[in-house]
């Protein structure tokens, strides 16, 4: 049986996506289940995205998560569930590995992450989509977990499965129906005017925490193509 790396960390990115139909209300408050389908198209993350590094240790006493630079509570339910999933997910797949291939840690090591949005929240611009995509995604790589995310991702914000898609991507609305990729279209340009927005470290529903305080007081809000 090979023996277990110290410590593995991850960094990955995930675009924000922006709906087309929108999905209003929830039926399913706990399996953030839709009352109907949605449609969104997800943005080039050379302008809009999410960054997040994950790192696992058995020197690590305590799951911790820093937001922009500042550490948040990590036992926001939203948050938990996420890690909950994937760790049950990382234990199932571990116990059908063959002995000598094992994954790189055990599912129950302590995590630290650290993410970035580089746009605000509160400002029409799908934070929480991005952001706990990101956050499945990391999680999933870290741990080694290799499966279909929609589910992990909208544990934490019912659209972050569709950031998990390029293009247009449907989520569908019975449960046993999983998000689809639709398509692309390749001249789509997409404009997005931050008027106003939350610099912050809001860490209500459905929004995935702030992004820090802005560069300065006085700088305009940004226009992004």
């Amino acid at each position: 049986m090979a023996s277990e790396k110290p410590l593995v960390a991850v960094t990955c990115t995930a675009p924000v996506n922006i709906a087309v139909i929108k999905y209003w209300g929830k039926r399913d408050e706990e399996l953030i289940l839709p009352i109907n389908s949605s449609l969104s198209v997800t943005l080039h993350q050379d302008q809009l995205k999410t960054t997040t590094t994950a790192a696992i240790s058995k020197d690590f006493t305590e799951d911790q998560i820093w937001i922009n630079g500042r550490k948040e509570d990590i036992g926001q339910p939203r948050i938990q569930a996420c890690l909950r999933q994937i760790r049950h997910l990382a234990r199932k797949q571990r116990s059908g590995e063959e002995e000598e291939d094992p994954l790189p840690l055990s599912p129950s090591y302590k995590v630290h992450i650290a993410s970035v949005n580089n746009f605000p929240t509160a400002a029409g611009l799908a934070s929480s989509a991005a952001g706990y995509a990101c956050l499945a995604y990391t999680l999933a790589r870290v741990y080694g977990v290799e499966s279909d995310l929609s589910e992990v991702a909208r544990r934490g914000s019912g659209s972050a499965c569709r950031s998990l898609y390029g293009g247009f991507v449907e989520r569908q609305l019975c449960p046993a129906c999983w998000d689809q990729w639709v398509g692309t279209w390749p001249r789509a340009r997409n404009c997005a005017v931050a008027k106003c927005g939350q610099w912050g470290d809001n860490l209500q529903t459905p929004r995935w925490p702030g992004a820090g305080p802005p560069p300065s007081a006085s700088a305009p809000p940004p226009v992004l193509c």
